[in-house]
């Protein structure tokens, strides 16, 4: 909870002054009412309720099934985007989108630490499983209503400003009703931690969600969101080159499959 609270506000602070510095305002002032609704409820939908879904589930049913799962964001998506922007993908598209998704989820089963070992049966299995397809349907539905968001040529900068501040406005309101604020703000005497959240902040919903909304502006939602949905394969050579963990022949092959299927993707 402090990590998602602080890294919105330290994000929202460097959108702020990205946007002063390329527009010359602190708030996107050429944002109709349209804009401010459907970003508004992006924010909600992605950054509030999916995030803190998938935050919960990683505990619940461990990170690798937790982002088996999570694949699932591109399905939605792409079905989503049919009924809503009669986005259809043909079927070499679909059959690339399918080989990246395979290719990741080969990668995440493979059974070992971090997150591999977790077992659930009953009703502890049926409330984990709900919180990974909530937080799917979260990143999925938060980025169909983004692209709504951003319709009348919204910059992509300015939507993730309304995003952030939307998102950070709700979360700390909730830090103050619930009477976290200056327990939230005491967990940043931790210098080293501070740094990395700012890290984060940084290269995550700064830098990372700008991008994201840059794409989905200019490609189909199932390609952008399945290509955005390789994070673990890019994990793998930043956790062996960190913290030296050994990468394993399944997970190669793994990751050579989810990038012939991203290849494909491009080559279409």
């Amino acid at each position: 909870m402090v990590v998602n609270t602080v890294r919105l506000a330290v994000a929202l602070l460097l959108l702020t002054l990205t946007h002063l510095a390329i527009f010359g305002q602190i708030i996107p002032a050429q944002a109709a009412f349209h804009n401010w609704l459907w970003l508004g409820i992006s924010a909600i939908i992605g950054l509030v309720i999916g995030n803190s879904l998938l935050f919960k589930a990683f505990v619940v049913m461990g990170t690798r099934l937790s982002m088996l799962l999570m694949s699932l964001v591109p399905i939605i998506g792409a079905i989503t985007a049919f009924f809503l922007f009669k986005e259809t993908l043909s079927i070499y598209e679909i059959l690339a989108s399918l080989i990246t998704i395979g290719g990741i989820s080969w990668v995440i089963m493979e059974k070992g630490e971090g997150g591999g070992g977790v077992r659930l049966r009953g009703k502890p299995l049926i409330f984990g499983l709900l919180l990974c397809i909530g937080g799917a349907a979260g990143q999925a539905f938060g980025l169909i209503a983004s692209r709504i968001g951003m319709e009348g040529n919204l910059p992509a900068l300015s939507a993730n400003l309304i995003r952030m501040l939307t998102a950070t406005i709700l979360m700390w309101t909730m830090n103050l009703l619930s009477g976290r604020v200056v327990s939230t703000i005491r967990k940043l005497r931790d210098v080293k931690a501070t740094a990395y959240l700012f890290g984060g902040a940084m290269f995550g919903p700064f830098i990372g969600v700008w991008l994201s909304l840059i794409a989905i502006s200019h490609a189909k939602i199932g390609i952008a969101s399945t290509l955005m949905s390789v994070t673990p394969i890019l994990l793998l050579p930043l956790s062996h080159w960190i913290y030296k963990e050994e990468i394993s022949i399944r997970a190669v092959i793994g990751t050579f499959i989810a990038v012939a299927g991203v290849a494909i993707l491009f080559l279409l």
